[in-house]
């Protein structure tokens, strides 16, 4: 069992911060800008995946799983395909009508 006052902190310097937060500001502006053109049945897909990789780089850098124990990004991993497959399965449903 580990306790906390045993883990060692991973200090990330502001640099990286503030590098993440411009990254995370044009993912944002891509997705809006998606959202002008007309891609059909791709728009929903071209969102999904601007999300979730966003969501990837608060995670990872934000939430300091990145630096985290094994266990919970391997946890992290499993709940997110457990969403992919729910999403899947609604499309299915939604496709199939």
């Amino acid at each position: 069992m580990i306790i906390m006052s045993d883990s060692t902190h991973h200090i990330v310097p502001y640099r990286t911060y503030g590098l993440i937060l411009l990254l995370l500001l044009v993912l944002t502006a891509v997705s809006v800008a998606v959202t002008q053109i007309e891609l059909t049945k791709w728009s929903t897909a071209v969102a999904l995946l601007l999300a979730t990789t966003k969501t990837i780089f608060v995670l990872a850098v934000f939430m300091h799983l990145k630096f985290d124990q094994r266990i919970f990004r391997v946890m992290a991993v499993l709940i997110f395909l457990l969403l992919a497959v729910v999403i899947v399965i609604t499309f299915l449903d939604y496709a199939f009508r």
